[in-house]
């Protein structure tokens, strides 16, 4: 029996208890591949190791893309409840060994393991409501799920920068616990064990392959593509990606158990979802980090202050998120949201271009608002896209991959952002005055907010012009990836969710085919 099929006998009281511990699950999964952003410099400070201070993001980062294909295909073989339990186990006790390190190594060493199991926890939450729940009235659901991720990654950053300050760094790990232990008593309690009905036949080869393209691609771009490597390692890991790709394409065609099954990529909601996403990614999850410092630097705005503009960000998200849940679950349409998401997206984009120093508050919240709706406009509504395409038997599969899209996508975006913040910048430095020059304490790339501040009025102006115009580009690029986005969601099918799947006759249940059924029937 299929965990869809088993589902189907639970009571809605048990299924929303069930929800609710996901989307904790998911939350913490989330947020602390954000929370550690601000803590990192007391967190060095207290360690040592300075030059060390990337990998204690970057090691989350890369175990969590690399294990997220694992997750979603094991959820299909050995049932989701199992899998989801096994990540939030490796997550807590990952947690705890980061509580208690002892040294910048044994931390990094500790956020391997904790993301082992985070990759778990968000491929494998939203493997589990596409069991619980109809695909139309599914869409309802995650939106709340995809609001929970958007402002997991705008909390993050605030509550770890709060939490290092007041209590320690330790407990920005160490609160997982006992939140995870209690996730964990109640998906034992409320959630029952299914049975797949599929004889587990697990495509190692396959996975590693496919994990060491994406730990490849995530390497490079937090550290090529960022400016961390420069010369051989630019042109030797992109060969490794490649080489991974085409070995993985040519184990996948012979696999029993494909890890991604490669039919997926026929279908063109499916394709066309992934594109999207992997390039959203970029110009959304890629963007959030760098408006914090684009706030301080070009409108001097004190950090508590520009941390209360992220609040209509994460109000913005919720609405979209819930809002279009709520309409995708009524009238069994999703494709009109990613388009407007990513036209939406372009022109919040353009609109932060023409900020300035002298820009009115209101007119920055407006724009953080509409950022964030932009956000949530697009998750949740081709993650329902992409489980609502795919045969049942490979709902998880899909899901992992959409998930491990997006997540390259905000790597990417990271390091592509950064590189190409670091770029204006030097640009910048060329044009200023020699007087800004000798006021200067070190070059444009070291000039902090506190920095910016020490300076002459003069100068300060100035060097506020150079990152002014140095964000500006990096706007203009988000704001180009929309509009790929953008011609991106024009050419998805315009297909309606079936308010529950049809089993053709003698078809299995784990065999399903999508519950979509073609625009106008």
């Amino acid at each position: 029996m299929t965990d869809m099929v088993a589902s189907q006998g639970l009571s809605h009281s048990r299924k929303m208890t069930i929800y609710i511990a996901l989307l904790v699950g998911l939350f913490m999964g989330v947020l602390d591949a954000q929370i550690v952003a601000t803590a990192l410099p007391t967190i060095a400070a207290d360690l040592g190791k300075l030059e060390l201070f990337g990998w204690v993001g970057a090691a989350y980062l890369l175990a969590t893309a690399a294990v997220t294909p694992f997750y979603g295909k094991l959820g299909d073989l050995f049932g989701r409840k199992r899998v989801f339990m096994v990540a939030i186990v490796l997550f807590v006790v990952g947690s705890l060994a980061c509580g208690l390190a002892w040294s910048m190594e044994s931390l990094i060493a500790a956020r391997v393991l904790q993301g082992l199991g985070g990759g778990g926890l968000m491929t494998s939450a939203f493997g589990i409501l596409a069991d619980l729940f109809e695909p139309r009235e599914r869409a309802k659901y995650q939106g709340m799920s995809s609001a929970v991720f958007t402002v997991a990654s705008l909390v993050g950053p605030v509550a770890g920068g709060v939490i290092s300050q007041t209590v320690g760094w330790e407990y920005i790990f160490l609160i997982n616990l006992p939140i995870g232990i209690g996730v964990i008593a109640v998906l034992i309690w409320a959630m029952p064990n299914f049975d797949t009905g599929r004889k587990p036949s697990i495509d190692y080869p396959g996975g590693f392959l496919l994990a060491a393209a994406v730990t490849a691609t995530v390497f490079w771009a937090e550290e090529a593509l960022g400016g961390g490597y420069g010369g051989v390692m630019s042109y030797l890991l992109p060969a490794v990606v490649l080489a991974a790709l085409t070995g993985f394409v040519m184990v996948e065609r012979k696999a029993d158990e494909p890890m991604v099954p490669l039919h997926l990529f026929a279908n063109r909601s499916i394709s066309l979802a992934l594109i999207i996403s992997v390039v959203s990614g970029v110009a959304t999850l890629g963007m959030l980090n760098y408006f914090a410092l684009f706030l301080q630097t070009v409108t001097g705005l004190p950090p508590a202050l520009a941390g209360l503009l992220f609040l209509p960000s994460s109000i913005g998200s919720l609405i979209a998120s819930i809002g279009s849940g709520y309409l995708v679950s009524r009238s069994g349409r999703y494709k009109v949201f990613p388009i407007a998401s990513m036209a939406l997206g372009a022109v919040v984009l353009i609109g932060f271009s023409m900020v300035h120093a002298s820009t009115p508050l209101w007119v920055i919240g407006v724009l953080m608002f509409f950022f964030s709706t932009a956000i949530g406009l697009q998750m949740q509504t081709l993650m329902t896209a992409v489980q609502a395409a795919a045969p049942m038997r490979d709902v998880g599969a899909a899901t992992g991959t959409i998930t491990l899209a997006r997540m390259i996508g905000a790597s990417l975006g990271l390091a592509a952002n950064g590189g190409l913040l670091t770029a204006a910048l030097m640009r910048g430095q060329e044009t200023i005055s020699a007087a800004t020059l000798a006021a200067m304490p070190g070059p444009m790339t070291d000039m902090t907010p506190a920095a910016i501040a020490t300076l002459p009025s003069a100068a300060a102006s100035e060097v506020v012009e150079v990152f002014t115009t140095a964000f500006g580009t990096v706007f203009y690029f988000g704001a180009a990836l929309f509009a790929v986005g953008f011609v991106c969601a024009l050419l998805l099918p315009n297909v309606k969710l079936e308010g529950r799947h049809k089993e053709p006759a003698g078809e299995k249940p784990s065999e399903r085919t999508p519950a979509t059924v073609p625009a106008g029937e």
